[in-house]
């Protein structure tokens, strides 16, 4: 087995006495090590870089010294290609192998912090770039910015990363500094299935290369997909039903066809396993043991070439009581706090928008005790800092702005 599936219902038992119950079921999706190799997998690596003028000086050769670091990691079997933007977009190195190592480099030492920024140009670009490196290799796009999409079409992006959503191509976000769109780079990542980075100071771009690097070097499956079968006395909530909750929080959409219901998970990683969130509603189910829902990962191996290949179908089951007896999961517990600390937060920035600043202020206390709860001390210390300075009458600098979204969506270091 290949691809390892775990299902956990928030408790299991059910009253029989109550016509219908919540409960939430936690899907746990990882990579079983011993079945697949444990060298990396070829990597077709797209790097978009901001050269708009705002990163002129130690921000740009920060973040060009971590791109030929990054590159000089790369296996003789990967691809490289990269992209820079201002106002306008052009392709610095043409995907291709490494033979050419360092004309590779002198190409991105040679960029020079100019202009305004279109982050939607970059990605047109870049996406047609990676394009010519995807057969049996990992695709992965870092598109990095430091501002605002001035001269750029928002919505335009958003396309864009359902585009390499599409083809398979995941698109990870790095957001320089303190004044990018974090709605923008988040619901890029968010749609390309990839992750979001902060790079508060210059001299952390090598490290968020690396880390984010690290992380694409371990992923094994690509284009998954959960696909989830429920009775017919079972249902998804009407709103926001489904989310991923590990290795951070994303709201996921879900289609339904035929009562099968199915949600893109994007890469599957070695160690790293995806941690979903399913909120069910139970009716008028029958005494004893149910199936209530059967779970299953439909998936591609980049190595073999093999498309949609499905792991083992998992059996939910839940016990019908009439002398009710809870049974509740600690584990799945946790993964509803590290939801509930997300969507404390958004209600609390929506808050802030609409200029309720002590509305604010209240949410982000509430997602501090909750950070608390989850052991995530670094987190509560980030909320409950900015839900202070609400507090105190103050607004919050988009520094702040930024480690409080970051806070929300996953367990800082």
């Amino acid at each position: 087995m290949k691809v390892e599936l775990k299902a956990v219902l928030s408790d299991r038992h059910l009253n029989a006495q109550q016509k219908s119950s919540q409960r939430q079921l936690e899907i746990s999706i990882g990579v079983n090590s011993s079945t697949v190799p444990e060298n990396h997998l070829p990597l077709n690596l797209c790097l978009i870089i901001d050269y708009s003028g705002s990163m002129k000086g130690k921000p740009l050769e920060k973040v060009k010294q971590a791109a030929v670091d990054l590159i000089a990691k790369l296996n003789p079997e990967d691809r490289i290609s990269v992209v820079g933007f201002n106002h306008q977009a052009k392709v610095i190195i043409p995907c291709q192998g490494l033979e050419n190592l360092s004309i590779v480099e002198q190409a991105i030492a040679d960029l020079q912090a100019d202009g305004g920024t279109a982050i939607d140009e970059g990605l047109k670009l870049g996406i047609q770039e990676i394009a010519n490196g995807k057969n049996n290799r990992i695709s992965q796009i870092f598109l990095l910015t430091d501002g605002e999409n001035e001269h750029g079409d928002n919505q335009r992006c958003l396309k864009l990363a359902e585009l390499a959503s599409n083809y398979n191509i995941t698109v990870n976000t790095l957001g320089f500094g303190s004044h990018w769109n974090p709605d923008v780079l988040e619901k890029i990542a968010d749609r390309a299935t990839g992750t979001l980075c902060h790079i508060e100071e210059p001299e952390q771009a090598l490290r968020e290369f690396q880390r984010l690097f690290t992380r694409v070097q371990g992923v094994n499956f690509t284009n998954a997909y959960l696909l989830l079968e429920l009775n017919p006395q079972v249902r998804l909530a009407e709103m926001k039903p489904v989310a991923q909750v590990s290795p951070e929080t994303i709201e996921l959409p879900i289609e339904e066809i035929s009562g099968l219901y199915t949600t893109r998970l994007g890469d599957l990683m070695r160690d790293v396993p995806r941690v979903i969130l399913a909120n069910l509603y139970l009716h008028n189910l029958p005494v004893g043991e149910v199936t209530i829902a059967q779970v299953q990962i439909r998936y591609d191996d980049p190595i073999s070439g093999a498309q949609g290949l499905l792991s083992e179908k998992i059996p939910v089951n839940a016990i019908v009581q009439q002398d009710y007896q809870p049974a509740r999961e600690p584990g799945v517990e946790k993964s509803v706090l590290a939801l509930a600390k997300y969507r404390q937060t958004q209600l609390a920035e929506k808050k802030l928008q609409d200029g309720d600043r002590r509305g604010a202020a209240t949410l982000l206390q509430t997602a501090a005790k909750t950070a608390i709860q989850l052991g995530d001390k670094s987190s509560a210390t980030v909320l409950q800092s900015s839900a202070t300075r609400l507090q105190s009458g103050e607004d919050l600098s988009e520094a702040e702005r930024k480690k409080t979204r970051m806070a929300s969506k996953t367990q800082l270091q």
